[in-house]
């Protein structure tokens, strides 16, 4: 009995110290989300996620609570944002016809898909492939989630545990997705280097590259599906 209270009490010890941790990745992920989602929702999911991790965590993986806990609260928020649908299949269906773009483009050439090549490969004005990346950002916020079993989900299986043989092809998946990101074009890497790991907005980064914020958000989307067309190879 005293064990159980001395790990009941751990975990709300956790969740004492961690809730300030959901309110920012909550206040991260909303400036990047439609008016329609509500702050409310993403830190009840947050809080959810966050309770889960408490009573789930394990020391022994290796990570910090904090690590573990923030997977946990963002796959909680997302499901959340995704129960509610709010993504237009354009969107994906778009997102798809740039991916496969992009890849087309690079298997000819051997480098880096412009963003004129990847417009005309679409059939596309220069301008309307642009608009294009700036729809796939709101639509796909958590892309680097779906490039393959997901960055983060992956990371977060790998932590709680799982079979020998599904946490080396995990190991693999991100490795391989490591290398990817560190071949992409420098300011696409940059990009996705400050809006994740420093978890600065759109408005701050083209501050820093002294651009507009519409074409950070371009460049953005860009890299993501950069990224998913070159795992399609990988994975397949």
């Amino acid at each position: 009995m005293m064990y159980g209270e001395s790990r009941a009490q751990r975990s709300d010890e956790l969740i004492r110290q961690h809730a300030p941790l959901v309110k920012r990745i909550a206040y991260h992920l909303l400036a990047r989300l439609p008016s329609s989602v509500q702050l409310d929702d993403l830190i009840q999911a947050g809080m959810i996620g966050l309770l889960e991790a408490s009573g789930k965590y394990d020391s022994s993986k290796g990570a910090s609570f904090e690590t573990y806990a923030g997977i946990r609260i963002r796959g909680a928020m997302m499901d959340e944002i995704r129960r509610g649908d709010w993504v237009p299949r354009s969107v994906h269906r778009d997102s798809r016809r740039i991916a496969e773009a992009i890849h087309a483009v690079e298997s000819r050439t051997g480098r880096d898909a412009s963003d004129q090549e990847v417009a005309r490969e679409l059939d596309v004005p220069l301008d309307q492939y642009h608009a294009i990346l700036r729809d796939a950002m709101g639509g796909k916020l958590f892309s680097i989630d779906e490039l393959g079993d997901s960055l983060e989900s992956a990371g977060e299986e790998s932590l709680a545990g799982g079979s020998p043989a599904e946490g080396v092809e995990r190991t693999r998946f991100l490795g391989q997705l490591g290398s990817l990101i560190d071949r992409l074009p420098e300011r696409e890497k940059l990009v996705l280097s400050l809006y994740y790991d420093e978890e600065l907005n759109l408005k701050e980064i083209g501050e820093i590259l002294s651009v507009s914020e519409s074409r950070v958000s371009q460049l953005h989307s860009q890299a993501l599906l950069r990224l998913r067309s070159r795992l399609s190879d990988w994975k397949n």
